[in-house]
């Protein structure tokens, strides 16, 4: 069992920056993938990013490819996703969840087993 808790959600400007961190229990948190989606107001939840167990692998939404970064610490059992030049479509409740394969390539919210309750981030134009 696994218990995910994001943090680092506000409000910002268009074109500023934000860095959510999602803290996970657990001594298995080094062998799962983890990933951020997202949820908009009347739009079904959506993939953001995946990084495997290990960190050396990431994967993005080509919507967020070059201005988002998924990272991990092992040792300290988080992850992270720096979003910078953020843009008002931006805005939604992200989530993080952890999938056991360790795989992070995965894209489907179908595939990860564990949620955090989300953290929402508004952007304002």
């Amino acid at each position: 069992q696994v218990q995910l808790v994001e943090s680092g959600g506000g409000l910002v400007q268009a074109g500023g920056s934000l860095r959510l961190s999602c803290a996970a229990s657990g001594r298995t948190f080094s062998s799962y993938a983890m990933g951020w989606f997202r949820q908009a107001p009347g739009k079904e939840r959506e993939f953001v990013a995946g990084i495997n167990w290990s960190g050396r692998y990431t994967y993005y939404a080509n919507s967020v490819k070059g201005r988002f970064t998924i990272s991990r610490d092992n040792a300290k059992n988080t992850v992270y996703l720096q979003m910078n030049s953020l843009e008002p479509k931006d805005t939604a409740v992200y989530y993080c969840a952890a999938d056991t394969s360790g795989l992070g390539s995965k894209r489907s919210e179908y595939e990860y087993q564990y949620w955090g309750q989300g953290t929402q981030v508004t952007v304002s134009s």
